[in-house]
């Protein structure tokens, strides 16, 4: 490949290498590069620092320095003279200069294009005139930004902005530090109350203990003392026995033993009273969790893993939604798979901690959603049941649990399933509500990895389908129902994000 023509390296020593045109009052600077003086300046007043950098090898000057490089300057001169114009400066189709600029198009023309048809109706202007304007219109933008650059850089360097946000994350801190030093000592002081309380009715419970205790002692006292009496009367002959038959007679019907009672009435319905207060305390502290991690935590990350999706069921490419379809997949038949009860499971499953999840449903169809333990089977008929380890609430156009008798109205569209695997606690709720619609508790995962479960479709009974409210509407309004709305495939589950 041939090297630069005489023409092209002359260009190239005597051109700017920021403007890269033919040095205008050239300067040199400390490292020994040259430029424009109007280009290095302009390149230094936009950097705003106070040390001098230079465009080409980045090198740093203490102060600002220009000599006057006048050989380079005539060099320049010469090379004007006798280099033809750069490229982009004559009229690729007249070859005359483009000294003139159509404001319509922004394009630059030469005089014979000025004059043609095609731009005789645009406002073309001499090519001086066009660029001081664009200059103009630049520079303002420019120093705008520059402006708004040294607010910037004035506000970084008095660390104002910088410590207003250091001071609100501070504030915010100490804040929620202070609250929940006072609920710690808010809950502190009811445990210290109700320890006073139960110490209290202890201590009642064992002085009534102790007294029912010495009156029994008393009372056997005395019995012992009229059984050996009556032992020794045993031992006379049958005429003296016989003299005092009548009182011995009297002090057998005497002889009764009534132990009394080791706590009073009282006393039970204290404890009873104290019991039922300290359920709905452990309910209220259950409930205040619950709510602080709806609020705190983030919601669990599942997706549904299609190797144990049921043949009917289809599930979505992100994995967060089942549907069901009444031609089953073509599907590899794995040991994970739900083969009978049109059933998925999650990927992961949990082994500690407090988890929650939300799950929209449809309005209708059959669909039940928990967490089973990872060993539950999933081939044949599956028993909703804890003792089965499924731990699920099941809605069929209702809630129930399962088909205990739970009825809201209307079915809510988006639930929430929580899970406190140390708790032994899986506990469903409307989303936005505290309050569980249903709750299971003491919950024998039995140290196993339990997994979200999700069952859709399938099963409906067709009776319960054609009498429901929502068929009724839609016979009156004359619309058919299909076997997908009667097996509850008309609807999908889906894990929201």
């Amino acid at each position: 490949m041939a090297g630069p023509s005489p023409a092209e390296q002359l260009r190239a020593e005597a051109s700017c290498p920021v403007c890269l045109e033919l040095f205008q009052d050239p300067v040199s600077i400390p490292c020994g590069h040259n430029f424009c003086r109007g280009c290095i300046e302009r390149c230094w007043q936009s950097s705003g620092a106070s040390s001098f950098a230079c465009p080409r090898c980045r090198s740093v000057a203490p102060e600002r320095s220009l000599r006057p490089s006048r050989e380079l300057g005539s060099v320049a001169d010469i090379a004007r003279g006798l280099l033809p114009a750069g490229p982009g400066t004559l009229c690729g189709r007249h070859r005359e200069p483009l000294r003139l600029f159509c404001r319509e198009e922004r394009a630059l023309l030469c005089l014979v294009c000025g004059r043609s048809r095609l731009h005789r109706l645009h406002r073309v202007v001499p090519a001086e005139e066009a660029a001081q304007e664009y200059k103009e219109q630049i520079q303002s933008c420019l120093q705008a930004l520059k402006e708004e650059r040294e607010k910037y850089l004035e506000s970084r360097k008095s660390g104002a902005q910088r410590s207003l946000h250091l001071d609100k994350t501070r504030s915010e801190g100490q804040r929620l530090v202070r609250e929940f030093q006072e609920l710690r000592r808010f809950l502190e002081e009811q445990e210290r109350l109700l320890l006073v309380q139960l110490g209290d009715l202890d201590r009642a419970i064992g002085r009534a203990q102790d007294e029912a205790l010495a009156k029994v002692s008393e009372e056997l006292s005395q019995l012992d003392t009229l059984i050996w009496e009556m032992e020794g009367k045993f031992q006379q002959p049958p005429s003296h026995f016989l003299q005092d038959i009548q009182q011995l007679l009297d002090s057998c019907e005497m002889m009764t033993f009534h132990p009394p009672a080791e706590i009073s009435s009282d006393l039970e319905r204290s404890l009873g009273d104290f019991v039922q207060r300290n359920i709905l305390v452990r309910g209220a502290l259950r409930r205040c969790q619950d709510s602080l991690m709806f609020l705190l935590q983030e919601p669990a990350a599942l997706t549904l893993d299609p190797r144990t999706a049921h043949p009917h069921l289809q599930l979505s490419e992100d994995g967060k939604e089942a549907r069901g379809q009444l031609v089953p997949r073509d599907v590899a038949d794995h040991p994970e798979r739900f083969d009978f009860e049109p059933c998925v499971l999650a990927r992961g499953g949990f082994a500690s901690g407090r988890h929650f999840w939300e799950v929209e449903v449809g309005q209708g169809g059959v669909w039940a959603l928990g967490v089973v333990r990872e060993s539950a089977r999933r081939k044949g008929p599956l028993s909703l049941t804890p003792k089965e380890g499924v731990w699920a609430l099941e809605a069929f156009h209702s809630l129930t649990s399962p088909r205990a008798n739970l009825r809201l109205h209307p079915p809510p569209r988006r639930l929430r399933v929580s899970l406190d695997y140390e708790g032994r606690r899986v506990a469903f709720y409307s989303a936005g509500d505290d309050v569980p619609i249903l709750e299971y508790t003491r919950a024998a995962f039995n140290g196993e990895r339990v997994l979200p479960w999700f069952k859709i479709g399938m099963g409906a009974r067709l009776l319960e389908v054609t009498r429901s409210a929502r068929c009724e509407d839609r016979a009156v309004a004359g619309q058919v129902m299909s076997p997908l709305d009667w097996v509850g495939f008309g609807f999908s589950l889906r894990i929201c994000p």
